[in-house]
Parts: structure tokens; C-alpha cells; sequence
């Protein structure tokens, strides 16, 4: 983004999803206005921030897509986690906070600092629910690499995803853009590419998905869903 340019002209499935977890007042809006003011870009395989690191100032993801990863001495790597516009990076409470974990950009992205919010304000409450939801699909993603089968764990990563993007408005419908490599996703589930191959072609006969390279279309997300007994992150009472 340069340097100037107002929400209007800015990516705004942040301020949407953000606005999705809270109603945001002007004063929340302004401040997001302000620092969306500051962005920089990120260009693919850079680190936002870096394992063991220390986080010096918490950001938004404003476009792109990132990851939290985690390298091994020998080279393999496990993703922890996906981070799409609206996600919050290094937000911690207490001071001088490192890193657990690199943050890698899995696209081009944009960045900006995330908005002070005082405690209680609309603004604190979306932050709050934000890191609420980030834990609940760490969590999912423990219980689909101890328990899932191969089939299981890329079908409940894609539905994960397409809520997640439904959230920022990115999603259209049943489909969305997927920047992610198969090899990629053998390194999120922890399978080999080769079986990722085989399993994709298997939904694809199945009549779950349709695949081409950057965008994934579901045929019945919510078939889907009861047929491997997946269930979205929920961290507020209805």
C-alpha cells in the first residue's frame, strides 16, 4: 500500500473479518484507517517474524496469505497454522514477548501495525475473539494430525479455510483461491506430496472438490462436513 492511501482505496477483508468478531465503532475504523497508513509489503518465502525473536510490534494482515511454521535442524518443516487478511501476528500481552514460531509469507502480502485498543473498547473485544479463534484452529489442527486420516485431514483443512475466507468476504460461494502448493499441504497434514496427489484426485472422484492450481471449489461444504464430522471453531456463545 503506499504511503496515504484511506480504507477505501485499501484491502478490506481485514476490517471485514475484524468487523465479523465485533461491531467497530468510527473510533475503531479510524484507527485501523490510520495504520492501515503504514503498511509495507511482504514479498513471498520472507519471514514477518522470525522464531526466537523478539516481537516488537504485533501486526495485521491486511492481503496475502502467511504461515506459522516451524523448521527442524535437518531441514523438514511442519506449518502450524495458516494466517489470512484479518489475522493478527504477534499479538501478545506481556512485554519484550519472542517469537514461537516464524511467520513466512506464503504470497505477497501487506502488513500494518495492529491499532492500540483499550481494554473493553469494540476494538479490544474483535482482537480478543480474533486470538480466541487462532487457538481454536491450533487446536483443531493437533486433532487432525494425531486423529485424522489422510482423506479427513485435507478435507477439514479446506473447510477450515473456506469458513475462515467466508469470514474476511474473500470466499465466493462454494469456492476460493487457494495459494498453497500441494507439497505445501503435505508439509501442513503431515503427509508426503505423493499421497496429498492421490487423496485430491480420490475427493475429486468422490465428487467432494473441484481442483485447478489456485482455486478450490467444494461441491457440498456441508455434506462435506457431516461426512467427516468436522465442526467449525466457535468461541462465542449464540
Amino acid at each position: 500500500m503506499i504511503r496515504g492511501q484511506r480504507r477505501s482505496d485499501a484491502p478490506g477483508m481485514a476490517v471485514t473479518r475484524l468487523m465479523a468478531l465485533a461491531p467497530l465503532d468510527g473510533a475503531a475504523l479510524d484507527a485501523l484507517d490510520q495504520a492501515m497508513e503504514d503498511a509495507r509489503a511482504v514479498r513471498v518465502r520472507r519471514d514477518i517474524i522470525t522464531e526466537g525473536r523478539e516481537i516488537v510490534q504485533a501486526q495485521l494482515l491486511l492481503s496475502g496469505w502467511a504461515a506459522r511454521v516451524r523448521l527442524l535442524p535437518d531441514g523438514r518443516r511442519q506449518f502450524l497454522s495458516f494466517l489470512l487478511p484479518g489475522d493478527l501476528i504477534g499479538a501478545c500481552d506481556h512485554p519484550h514477548a519472542l517469537a514461537v514460531s516464524t511467520v513466512v509469507a506464503m504470497s505477497d502480502v501487506l502488513v500494518c501495525p495492529l491499532p492500540q485498543a483499550a481494554a473493553g473498547s469494540p476494538l479490544h473485544v474483535a482482537y480478543a475473539i480474533s486470538r480466541a479463534m487462532d487457538e481454536g484452529h491450533l487446536l483443531a489442527q493437533i486433532t487432525r494430525l494425531g486423529r485424522l486420516n489422510a482423506q479427513e485431514r485435507i478435507s477439514d483443512l479446506l473447510l477450515e479455510l473456506h469458513e475462515r475466507l467466508t469470514l474476511n468476504g474473500s470466499a465466493t460461494g462454494n469456492g476460493f483461491d487457494l495459494p498453497l502448493t500441494q507439497e505445501t499441504l503435505a508439509d501442513a497434514l503431515g503427509l508426503t506430496s505423493v499421497h496429498v496427489n492421490r487423496m485430491l484426485q480420490q475427493a475429486r472422484r468422490e465428487g467432494d472438490l473441484q481442483w485447478r492450481v489456485g482455486h478450490v471449489k467444494l461441491t457440498d461444504p456441508a455434506g462435506l462436513a457431516r461426512k467427516i464430522g468436522h465442526l467449525p471453531v466457535r468461541v462465542t456463545a449464540q
